[in-house]
């Protein structure tokens, strides 16, 4: 323990305590947030495992904590709070904040990790501000990252809702399809029906050749943006498993 306790001033860990404005009971557990797995494959002997599992707690409590404001606050169907909840936690708007708190000047990792693009940079971040969530959560509670949370993330949603951010499903998708795997979805009409007044339309979203989702609605557009909604269902379902 000694050990990370120099280890803990020396990369002036108070900083970012500082940063964020709160003081943690297990100093550990703040470091353990910002370890890289890479940089353990160089320092082999640090005391403290990679990041990883707090990434998991942390996305697990993120997604908690969004979904009760949301359902708290908003009285719109699951469809609008899936699509608001998607845009908050995206690796987009996650790195986005663990930018403006620095994090990548405590982030501990490899010499080769550094050479990465921007966007597994981006990436890095999320994951990491996801880890921190998790070890707030170990060190102090859900209160206090209830807290954290609004301060940096929900309140900013307003007006999110009220520049129209958060309505579009499929924009939301296509770059966390782009982002996480490099293909662009696209869209096919699957089935019509109805008089020419009051058509009904059947479209699916697909990666590839693969279809992820469908969804129905009165015009291409409005099955569109279903199907790109239950894309971003699945995708999370396919994680909570994972």
């Amino acid at each position: 323990m000694k050990d990370l306790q120099l280890f803990f001033k020396e990369k002036k860990f108070l900083e970012l305590e500082k940063k964020v404005k709160i003081k943690f009971h297990r100093p550990e557990l703040l470091i353990q947030a910002f370890v890289h797995s890479s940089f353990l494959n160089e320092q082999a002997d640090f005391p403290l495992k990679d990041n990883e599992r707090l990434e998991f707690l942390g996305d697990a409590v993120l997604e908690l904590v969004v979904s009760e404001y949301l359902y708290r606050h908003y009285p719109q169907r699951e469809g609008w709070l899936t699509q608001w909840r998607a845009v908050l936690v995206n690796t987009q708007s996650l790195a986005s904040i663990a930018e403006k708190l620095d994090f990548d000047s405590w982030l501990l990792f490899s010499h080769g990790e550094r050479k990465n693009n921007h966007q597994a940079r981006r990436h890095r971040l999320a994951n990491t501000f996801e880890a921190f969530i998790g070890a707030l959560y170990l060190d102090q509670g859900l209160e206090v990252v209830r807290k954290f949370v609004y301060d940096r993330l929900l309140k900013n949603l307003p007006q999110m809702i009220t520049e129209g951010t958060g309505q579009n499903a499929k924009t939301i998708f296509q770059e966390e399809a782009q982002g996480e795997l490099g293909l662009t979805p696209h869209y096919k009409v699957l089935s019509e029906s109805g008089p020419a007044h009051a058509r009904h339309f059947q479209v699916g979203v697909y990666l590839e050749k693969t279809l992820i989702a469908q969804g129905e609605g009165l015009s291409k557009q409005q099955a569109e943006e279903e199907a790109a909604n239950q894309a971003l269902i699945t995708a999370k379902q396919a994680l909570i498993k994972n």
